[in-house]
């Protein structure tokens, strides 16, 4: 059955990417550190059919567009292989391009317990996150992070995220283990080849929450600063 969490590698035509993407009861979201991808899928035959939109957050042009657009959206699909599933289709914004794909599965062990969710708490939802140290700190990270009922999933082309947090009255506090996917010393010397534990806490509103938090890389203590922004309501 199609679900859980899963990196994925990209290609359109023979231009590659890489985001994390959780999968489940029809709906597809994920993303990376330019993009959040939200859409749909069925199991038909054995063979999954999904749509799914592509939407820029990030405005650093660092961040392109493999289709080309700010928003765009691809139809593909796929069947499983082994763990993994594989994708190929099309794009409305490129015809003449091929898009194909390879989702493959994410450990969920270090999934810590759901925290609470009370009134005034942050919203189910996919969010972008942006990232920037502090202290003099060079650097930042960008990426998608899904928040659920008191869990938390999320990544971007190099980490994903696993958490869990609590929220009520305008604030919320948790926890996070960011870990690699794919080696990324090279892109982000700071977090790059560590597990990185993360703690934070900060406010929240309707459709955005802020958030200050200490990360611990290797022997390394970090604080740093984030804004969510909701994407996609769940």
């Amino acid at each position: 059955m199609f679900l859980g969490f899963y990196k994925s590698e990209f290609f359109v035509d023979d231009v590659a990417g890489r985001s994390v993407s959780y999968v489940r009861d029809g709906q597809f979201l994920g993303g990376n550190s330019g993009f959040a991808h939200i859409g749909t899928y069925q199991e038909i035959d054995g063979d999954i059919h999904a749509e799914i939109t592509s939407r820029r957050h990030n405005d650093d042009p660092d961040h392109p567009s493999l289709l080309g657009q700010d928003v765009a959206m691809v139809n593909v699909i796929g069947k499983p292989v082994g763990e993994t599933y594989h994708f190929s289709g099309s794009s409305p914004q490129m015809p003449n391009a091929v898009f194909r794909s390879i989702m493959s599965p994410l450990e969920e062990d270090a999934l810590p317990p759901a925290g609470s969710v009370g009134e005034g708490g942050i919203a189910n939802g996919l969010y972008s996150i942006h990232l920037k140290m502090l202290d003099g700190v060079v650097g930042g990270l960008t990426g998608v992070m899904l928040l659920n009922d008191g869990r938390i999933l999320g990544g971007d082309a190099f980490f994903y995220y696993l958490g869990s947090y609590s929220s009520a009255n305008g604030r919320w506090r948790g926890e996070i283990l960011n870990q690699e996917h794919t080696a990324a010393r090279g892109e982000h010397p700071i977090f790059g080849g560590h597990d990185v534990g993360i703690g934070f806490g900060g406010t929240c509103e309707a459709e955005r929450a802020e958030l200050e938090g200490t990360a611990l890389a290797g022997k390394r203590s970090v604080r740093f600063q984030a804004v969510l922004k909701l994407m996609s309501r769940v």
